[in-house]
């Protein structure tokens, strides 16, 4: 059991004499204080805050903290007010056991209470990173001495530790406490599953120590043979790693031990590439399983080469390769090289690091809507690779790192995924494209009739997303093809008297046979995409290939607006209603509509049998992109006036941008969607009476 002697003796190593009397100090106004208290387990209440400064002092903490340690319970369970500290010891040593104090009850049976004092935990870890600290080491004292408590605590303890104690631990590069967390927390809560996988792996250590010895000997060979120094040791997977990866992998325990693992410790950086050259000449390396950490850290501050072999038999070889240093920040992470800087020194990487997160923490605090939200928040934020977000109703739907907004609709369900058209961030509009970060709340608004938008597969990650959109995408497609194949069919049987409802089964099979199609759909989808000319088709259907149409009759297309991918509207010219409009068909995309004039039509116009003539229906319903040449005097606001005009007159301002053409005059193009040419007239008619504005002029390339 650890005195205060045997820490004192500890503490010589690192402290001066000075501080250690301090440390002495506080020792002895904690033993007095909790004068008479017992632990369940019988002993007098001192030992716990001499076991976690005992605990501190194995991480070389500096004095402040070690006192913190000593006294952290003082102000919760003796009543010492904290003014009391302040004045015994300093202000300093007062505000850190203030805040470990704080956390004392961090998690509670009622979820809201734990939650509260969550929050409480991170303020006070922003303020000092110390209180964390102290907070761990208490946190893993009590964990090993968990066996005096009943089953129902235990395992409570044991869940908040594997969710909360260990991921910190982890996230701060404490490696060996994040392992120590681990496996007693595993005991706790799964204690079968923890005696049989404890049990396998003696046995299976027996089996392979052999092969082990050999290994190990054959590293150290190739080494000294190189004339390079280093610590060779195996590793040994801990049980709940083993059960991790178990679930994870549904793998079994043999192929999870069929693996075996090497340290190599050398004194210098460069060393580390020269043991990675000599172990890749003794074995093969999978060439997919390397990662250089130390040209790129962690964001704990982790730094190692890992690399895996195919050893004797083909048998996997993890080797992990580093320094001295890099080894100890590895085990003990932003403890293992402690000099607590004050703020007026400059933090180191790993310091840096911490905070930084601490920082990420209280920024989330702020925009969490409560403290259920805030506590999952945090959860949330030790598991990088993945964003938590929530619904309106606070359901929580986790997504892969750079998800967005239609990547959280499909992930709800498929079909609100397909009736998509906007989204709510945090109560606010946002773009379809946003990257979602966890703890946001994401609002997806749909509309009846609503499909999904090609441009969608540029920005979505998940599988889900993808293969859902392609999907929807080339459903409506076939089915908007096959519609208006049907009608160009219909209107090019019209030359020759003739409906699809009177067409002859045997010429219609025969048609199909030729064209190597399946079915009528197939038929009607080809013309629809502009494959298969409409009136080829028709003389064909009626028997009548080698004659010209009986009538002429056949009136232009009527264009709703509505056919989908299957009649698009050309860049070129951007036509819109009212406008007198030319149909051009493209094969695999249907029909393109230019205005009559445009000069691209030129060419297209030697090949009549490309040619359609079409028209605008009266009941067109859709928004058409036009772009505007405005020259304008140069005046301030004059940008946010033509927008706000434009909307004024019920018009969307898709892109605007300006270039000076001198020191007076600039040209803005705007580029906005209205419903017709008389929408547009409106829209002009507004922006010409703007002060300043000499000429309007739309744009066609």
């Amino acid at each position: 059991m650890q005195t205060i002697d045997s820490l004192a003796l500890e503490l010589g190593e690192y402290l001066d004499q000075s501080q250690i009397d301090k440390v002495r100090k506080a020792y002895h106004f904690a033993d007095e204080a909790h004068q008479g208290q017992k632990r369940r387990s019988g002993e007098p209440y001192i030992t716990h805050p001499l076991a976690v400064a005992g605990i501190l002092a194995t991480m070389h903490m500096d004095h402040q903290c070690l006192m913190a340690a000593l006294l952290h319970d003082v102000i919760e369970d003796t009543g010492v007010p904290k003014l009391t500290l302040s004045r015994e010891f300093d202000e300093e040593v007062a505000e850190l056991v203030d805040g470990v104090s704080k956390l004392k009850s961090i998690f509670q049976s009622r979820a809201e209470a734990q939650a509260e004092n969550f929050q409480k935990m991170t303020l006070a870890m922003a303020k000092d990173i110390r209180v964390i600290m102290v907070k761990i080491a208490d946190r893993l004292h009590n964990m090993r001495t968990l066996g005096h408590l009943g089953p129902e605590k235990q395992r409570r303890i044991a869940k908040e530790t594997l969710e909360i104690y260990a991921p910190i631990a982890n996230r701060l590069g404490m490696n060996d406490v994040r392992v120590e967390f681990e496996e007693l927390g595993f005991r706790a809560l799964y204690p079968l599953r923890s005696a049989m996988i404890e049990k396998a792996v003696r046995k299976a250590r027996g089996n392979r120590r052999e092969y082990l010895e050999t290994i190990l000997e054959a590293i150290k060979t190739c080494l000294e043979r190189e004339g390079i120094e280093a610590r060779v040791f195996g590793r040994e997977k801990h049980l709940y790693s083993i059960y991790q990866k178990m679930k994870a992998k549904r793998r079994s325990f043999s192929e999870i031990m069929d693996v075996y693992a090497f340290r190599i410790v050398v004194d210098r950086n460069d060393t580390c590439y020269r043991v990675l050259g000599a172990v890749h000449s003794l074995y093969k390396p999978f060439t997919s399983r390397f990662k250089d950490y130390i040209a790129i850290p962690k964001a704990n501050g982790y730094q190692s080469l890992h690399t895996t072999l195919f050893g004797m038999h083909g048998v996997p070889i993890e080797i992990q390769i580093r320094t001295e240093e890099m080894e100890k920040v590895a085990n003990t992470g932003i403890a293992g090289h402690w000099l607590y800087k004050s703020s007026e020194e400059p933090a180191s990487g790993e310091h840096k690091r911490a905070r930084e997160w601490m920082k990420g923490l209280l920024q989330i605090q702020q925009s969490a809507g409560n403290s259920l939200e805030f506590i999952e928040n945090v959860k949330m934020d030790l598991f990088p690779d993945e964003v938590y977000v929530f619904t309106p109703k606070g359901q929580i739907y986790d997504l892969a790192q750079g998800s967005t907004p239609v990547d959280f609709a499909y992930a709800v369900h498929t079909d609100i995924g397909n009736t998509c058209v906007a989204c709510r961030i945090d109560r606010r509009l946002a773009p379809l494209s946003a990257t979602l970060e966890s703890g946001q709340t994401v609002e997806i608004i749909t509309a009846p009739g609503a499909h999904p938008n090609p441009a969608w597969l540029g920005f979505v990650i998940t599988g889900k997303a993808r293969s859902s959109i392609r999907h929807a995408l080339k459903n409506q497609q076939y089915n908007e093809s096959i519609a208006l194949g049907r009608r160009l069919l219909e209107r090019s049987l019209t030359s020759f008297n003739s409906r699809i409802n009177d067409l002859n089964p045997q010429l219609v099979q025969k048609v199909l046979k030729e064209r190597h199609l399946d079915n009528f759909d197939a038929l009607l989808e080809a013309i629809g995409l502009g494959n298969q000319m409409a009136y080829v088709i028709s003389r064909q259907l009626v028997g009548n290939a080698e004659d010209e149409p009986r009538t002429t009759r056949q009136g232009p297309l009527a264009i709703m607006g509505t056919e989908g991918f299957v009649v698009t509207y050309a860049k070129c010219c951007k036509p819109l209603p009212g406008d007198p409009i030319i149909g051009h068909i493209s094969a695999g995309r249907g029909i393109v509509i230019h205005i009559e004039n445009c000069n691209n039509m030129m060419e297209i116009r030697e090949k009549p049998e490309e040619i359609m003539t079409v028209r605008w229906d009266p009941n067109v319903s859709q928004d058409f992109p036009v772009e505007l040449r405005v020259e304008l005097e140069h005046e301030r606001g004059i940008i946010a006036t033509l927008a706000s005009t434009i909307t004024n007159a019920d018009a969307n301002v898709e892109r605007i941008n300006m270039t000076e053409r001198d020191a007076h005059l600039s040209i803005v193009n705007i580029q906005l969607s209205v419903k017709d040419r008389v929408h547009l007239a409106n829209v002009i008619k507004r922006l010409r009476i703007i002060r300043g504005v000499s000429r309007i002029t739309r744009t066609r390339s």
